[in-house]
């Protein structure tokens, strides 16, 4: 088991919470095996196992199980680039992701964002969800941890609760060391880096509201006072 007796409990008693029902879709491969010309998943069946543990402690939760390799229409469908993955899915999609296995730090932000997901809302203030509501063009936040950064979560549960609070945007995690091809292709030296729409970078962990202001930059949705709020908080 890789969830332990005691956390169980505690985990249990904080899906005491879960409004609705949640669907934990894991996206993975047949087995460990190297499948040709597709490259090996060394945490594949450890995320299966960890989601199928989590699976069992709320009657509200279901396990969906997908083959990456075979099962393209369901890849297609939730907009899966690589394995392991999880989509945390509601009452709807709202585009929460995890890419690599969410241990350490990370285990937290996935319960945390199963019991938002539930309830189809989040602890975002009113002054951000004012800002969202000016997205209103595609926005792709990828956020780069590691399990021993416990700086990390928070950049992680922010970008995720923006995918809950807006239909344009969808919020990955990604697992530096498990894709070390991407955390160089993205220049990841450190974590937490937050990498948005390919343009826009957030160095380390930052408050919400400035979060928000790099979301906006990203967009060209910056008023004058908020590009000049930002300019001398990264100064």
């Amino acid at each position: 088991m890789l969830i332990g007796a005691k956390e169980r409990a505690a985990v249990q008693a904080m899906f005491a919470d879960l409004a609705g029902p949640v669907r934990l879709v894991v996206f993975t491969q047949k087995s460990r095996l190297l499948v040709p010309g597709q490259g090996d998943c060394a945490f594949c069946e450890q995320t299966v196992s960890l989601v199928n543990e989590l699976g069992q402690l709320s009657e509200k939760l279901t396990v969906e199980v997908v083959n990456f390799h075979t099962e393209k229409a369901k890849v297609e469908e939730y907009g899966i680039a690589r394995i392991p993955a999880i989509a945390i899915v509601g009452a709807k999609d709202y585009g929460v992701r995890y890419y690599g296995i969410p241990a350490g730090f990370e285990f937290r932000a996935l319960l945390e964002d199963i019991v938002d997901v539930s309830k189809g809302s989040t602890d975002l203030s009113e002054e951000s969800l004012q800002m969202a509501e000016r997205i209103d063009t595609p926005v792709h936040i990828q956020v780069f941890v590691t399990p021993t950064c416990p700086y990390c979560p928070p950049a992680v549960r922010f970008a995720h609760k923006l995918a809950i609070a807006s239909d344009y945007v969808t919020a990955d995690m990604v697992e530096a060391q498990e894709f070390p091809d991407l955390a160089r292709r993205y220049g990841v030296y450190g974590v937490p880096r937050t990498v948005i729409n390919e343009n826009t970078v957030i160095e380390g962990a930052v408050p919400e509201e400035l979060a928000m202001l790099y979301v906006l930059k990203a967009i060209d949705k910056l008023t004058e006072d908020e590009a000049e709020r930002l300019a001398a908080a990264i100064r």
